[in-house]
């Protein structure tokens, strides 16, 4: 809730600003575009206030790329990595390390600021939602009070009218007392309704005008902008620069309708066709109802239009092209802002891996992960090689609890709180729910039985500061330990994905951070989990306890062998049972399926 509101008024704040770049535009543009063309327009800032509400990530845009590039390198890479794997039968390769020690934390409860913005939002909802309430029953009242049009010279015009637009579709028209300018409303049985007075001072041609105008209305379908102009006014009733577009929208909207008449005429017709505007100014006025169309308008607007109308041309085709050139190039800029507006976005939760030039292949491994929602990462060190199940998790931060343990041990000893040769911290004989953790330890066995209390003492001593420096240092996921010093790796501010976690275990195993080597032999030390002649296991689980359920399991490391090194990352997710233990014993599978570790 918190999140999405904070999130929300950013977005505001982005799509302000394009609004204004889109006034800018099309103040500079207006000669070149057509009065289609500029209402055009409008519709792309209302595309960039439906992102904030979709729950699809942004960034699978980013994700079909990488599918494409994906496909190219499954085609043109002779790997020895299938991309079918089928589980094993029945997977035993639990360890005595596989048991992951972690302890439950409370889910975040939203803060009184958030609560209150969300509340002031969804009351100014209500308010809209109930004025609209409010016009719907003066339309029914309307529809109720109207009866089928019975002046039958008006009615031949009309049927006029729609042979020349080419009308097919049968559109009901209504006489009525209670409007003063005709309006078309309805989006699936649309209808006409013509105010009394004008058919009592019947004039053929200025009704035609005024009929030819609410047909343009209904032959581009504008009810449908209406529907949508009521949405984003209910949504961002708050946001003045909406109401501003929505204003300017609804005029350029009566104003495209207006070329459209006007070029059905002939040019002696333009000027009988803005002393109809002008002559009905005083009876015709903006349509109460916000689902509907009509003829009228402020004076201001009336102004804007009757101005149009005395400077019209017919476009040219060479305009016309140029017109469509101009409003796709527009286009293109605001679909290239709309990804950064999505809900998912604000939370900094995906990595933007820039896969261009990687040589990346997929894997099937559905079969493995059965109910978790999760990814698995590898990398071949020699042969440069991506292989990876789900790129969208594999790209998408999630808090790295223990697996975090690895660099604040390795941040320790570069601050010398603890050294390669003493990593000793005495147990302060408090209860833990962990037998193993009230005894003293080493940085060994504080790894391998995932020691809160030890990583916390260095955590106090390192400092938020200094922790922070290091984050940013390594480029630690989305880098943000603004939470609590003792839980900001657990199910909190600090999250990474599974692509950066292999790339951090490279980094860290290259020693590309220029940190002390002995210290990076020391933590490496730490993680070895077993070894034979085939080579070495190193890694370490983790697991997200959020209110006593298991959510969010962890599995990374490496595979060291004679003549080759391969990292690997697993992370597994769900309402319960997700744990690093599972976690580790996936991985194990899979990497003995891929022929690359055998138990």
């Amino acid at each position: 809730m918190t999140d999405f509101i904070i999130h929300f008024l950013i977005c505001n704040l982005l799509i302000s600003g394009m609004i204004g770049i889109l006034f800018a535009i099309k103040k500079i543009l207006k000669t070149h575009l057509t009065s289609r063309a500029q209402y055009n327009l409008w519709f792309l800032p209302m595309c960039l206030m439906a992102a904030p509400f979709i729950s699809i990530r942004s960034d699978q845009i980013f994700s079909l790329y990488s599918w494409f590039a994906h496909s190219k390198n499954r085609a043109t890479t002779g790997s020895n990595i299938v991309d079918t794997i089928n589980p094993l039968n029945s997977p035993d390769t639990a360890s005595d390390w596989m048991n992951d020690f972690t302890i439950s934390v409370s889910s975040r409860t939203p803060s009184l600021i958030g609560m209150m913005l969300f509340g002031i939002w969804i009351i100014g909802i209500l308010a809209m939602i109930l004025l609209v309430l409010k016009s719907s029953v003066r339309l029914y009242r309307v529809k109720r009070s109207s009866l089928p049009l019975q002046n039958r010279k008006v009615r031949k015009l009309y049927k006029k009218c729609l042979e020349e637009m080419h009308i097919a579709k049968k559109i009901p028209i209504y006489s009525t007392a209670f409007l003063k300018s005709p309006v078309i409303t309805g989006l699936f049985r649309p209808r006409i309704y013509l105010p009394i007075h004008l058919i009592s001072d019947y004039e053929s041609e200025k009704i035609r005008y005024m009929l030819l105008h609410e047909l343009q209305h209904y032959r581009y379908k504008d009810n449908i902008s209406n529907y949508l102009l009521l949405l984003a006014g209910i949504l961002y009733w708050f946001n003045p620069f909406v109401w501003l577009a929505a204003r300017a929208m609804r005029n350029d909207r009566e104003v495209a309708c207006d070329s459209a008449v006007l070029n059905m005429l002939d040019a002696d017709s333009y000027q009988d066709y803005g002393f109809t505007l002008i002559n009905f100014a005083e009876k015709i006025s903006l349509s109460p109802f916000p689902f509907s169309s009509s003829l009228g308008g402020t004076i201001k607007q009336l102004e804007q239009r009757i101005l149009n109308i005395a400077t019209y041309k017919k476009p040219s085709s060479f305009r016309r092209i140029r017109s469509i050139t101009l409003f796709a190039v527009t286009a293109i800029m605001f679909i290239g802002i709309t990804p950064l507006l999505t809900s998912y976005a604000a939370a900094d939760n995906k990595y933007h891996w820039d896969t261009s030039g990687q040589d990346i292949s997929t894997l099937d491994l559905s079969g493995y992960f059965g109910q978790y929602d999760g990814s698995f990462v590898l990398y071949n060190l020699n042969s440069d090689h991506w292989s990876l199940y789900n790129m969208d998790m594999a790209t998408t931060r999630t808090a790295p609890d223990s697996t975090y343990k690895i660099y604040d041990a390795l941040f320790a000893l570069e601050e010398d709180i603890i050294t390669p040769e003493d990593s000793l911290i005495s147990w302060n004989y408090e209860d833990y729910p962990f037998e193993i953790w009230e005894q003293d330890q080493t940085l060994q066995t504080a790894m391998s039985g995932s020691v809160n209390w030890y990583f916390e003492t260095l955590d106090d001593q390192i400092g938020k500061d200094g922790i922070q420096s290091y984050i940013q240092e390594i480029g630690y996921g989305n880098q943000d330990t603004s939470a609590d010093l003792s839980s900001y790796w657990m199910e909190s501010s600090l999250k990474i994905s599974p692509v950066e976690q292999v790339e951090l275990l490279n980094a860290f195993y290259q020693n590309t951070f220029d940190f002390d080597p002995d210290n990076i032999q020391t933590v490496k030390d730490s993680l070895c989990l077993s070894a034979s002649g085939a080579g070495t296991l190193y890694g370490k689980t983790g697991t997200g306890r959020v209110d006593g359920q298991d959510r969010n399991g962890w599995f990374i490391g490496f595979i060291e062998t004679p003549d080759n090194t391969y990292f690997f990352s697993t992370n597994i997710q769900s309402e319960t049972n997700a744990t690093g233990s599972n976690a580790a014993k996936m991985t194990l599978s899979i990497l003995s399926q891929l022929d690359l570790w055998q138990q």
